[in-house]
């Protein structure tokens, strides 16, 4: 014990002596770490991002998608799939175990107040498309099915895009808009930060009833279909009973039909895959860190080789060198390393205003045992080419 506590003064006497050298070797492990670390956490913020969003649908949801979606890896997407229109519709709600059944129509546009003009995304659709994906109003109310089924010109506004088209919500609920030179009236603003099935961008939608766009949409097609089931046991039963139905009018490939949960496992794998590539490209970062400490090593070994030769001389062994310079390589590393997992608190704490990301212990183990594994495997060279010194040498070195 004494021995240790000898090895780490003698290592923490040296750094004193070169403080502004310890502290540019250490940044390189410092900025290793830190971005290590801030990507795992933002990693861990995403995915607790998407699985709150998924939280507020339940397990009930299933989906109907143009192409393959997000249900198989290298598949058509959401691009070049089919569009659905009302006779699907009307099918899949004669299908047992259907509580409510919305589908969307989806279109850019420009949104005009009588001040401020904002480009948003329409989304059209049933009144059922507000209890489908668990939207809440915060102002007003939703449109109803009369609503659309009379093509009423109401449109509900989504939280962030009243404020930018009115100085309030308050001012916002009631007042005439124009979309697309046509006139409507806001009836309801949404809570912000909406999210649900159809995330955090509803804030910036405006959403009519499906038979008011048919100017904007004169083929009377829908995006995608969402359905609520009766009962989530049933639900893989379900989904069968809808791609049977799909089916007659059109390929397996042209659409497909998921889950929430199924969705959400399926981003997740997405996101894993991503978030490691990221980490494996910030880990470049320390290796370069680590190169740099080796080359400090080896500086501090020559500038020191009569000091070695004299230790040497009064009775230290080989292996008393080699710990020396191995134990003052680990410290700097572990010096950067709870430099940059300091700093990273700091950040994800401020972070965490806007965004859910959070360190958790595997990340500070992570962080530590990266950090003593590079002071061990880049010191280690250095520490034994002083080792190797032979008295005689080290003391006529000039």
């Amino acid at each position: 014990m004494f021995y240790l506590k000898f090895i780490i003064k003698s290592a923490i006497d040296d750094f004193r002596r070169n403080k502004v050298r310890s502290i540019l070797t250490s940044l390189g492990i410092l900025i290793g770490v830190a971005s290590v670390i801030l990507l795992i956490a933002f990693g861990l913020g995403l995915k607790k991002y998407i699985s709150d969003q998924f939280e507020t649908l339940g397990k009930n949801l299933v989906m109907v998608l143009p192409g393959q979606g997000f249900g198989r890896m290298g598949g058509q997407g959401l691009i070049g799939g089919i569009e659905f229109d009302e006779k699907d519709v009307s099918k899949i709600k004669r299908i047992k175990g259907v509580e409510a059944l919305a589908g969307f129509f989806i279109k850019t546009i420009k949104i005009e107040s009588k001040t401020n003009s904002q480009i948003s995304t329409l989304l059209a659709t049933s009144a059922d498309g507000f209890a489908v994906t668990n939207l809440k109003i915060d102002k007003g109310n939703f449109f109803t099915n009369a609503d659309n089924e009379k093509g009423a010109k109401v449109v509900v506004l989504g939280g962030e895009i009243a404020t930018k088209l009115f100085e309030s919500a308050d001012e916002a609920l009631g007042a005439p808009v124009t979309i697309q030179g046509q006139r409507y009236t806001v009836v309801g603003i949404l809570k912000k930060a909406g999210g649900g099935a159809l995330g955090s961008e509803i804030d910036t939608r405006s959403i009519v009833p499906f038979k008011s766009a048919y100017t904007f949409n004169p083929n009377k097609k829908f995006f995608a279909m969402y359905i609520k089931a009766q009962d989530e046991a049933n639900i893989d039963d379900l989904r069968k009973e809808i791609k049977n139905t799909l089916l007659k009018r059109y390929n397996e490939d042209d659409f497909s039909v998921t889950e929430s949960s199924e969705l959400m496992s399926t981003i997740n794998s997405i996101f894993s895959i991503l978030n490691a590539v990221l980490v494996a490209i910030a880990a470049i970062s320390l290796i370069v860190g680590g190169i740099g400490i080796m080359n400090i090593m080896y500086v501090t070994v020559t500038e020191r080789i009569k000091e070695i030769g004299i230790r040497r001389a009064v009775g230290a062994t080989k292996s008393d060198i080699l710990y020396q310079f191995l134990s003052e390589s680990v410290i700097l590393s572990l010096l950067g390393g709870f430099l940059g997992l300091f700093i990273s608190f700091l950040v994800v704490a401020f972070i965490q205003r806007l965004f859910p990301a959070y360190i958790d212990l595997q990340s500070v183990l992570i962080a530590l045992g990266v950090s003593s594994f590079i002071g061990i495997v880049f010191g280690v060279f250095p520490a034994k080419r002083a080792a190797d010194l032979t008295p005689v040498e080290a003391i006529r070195y000039e």
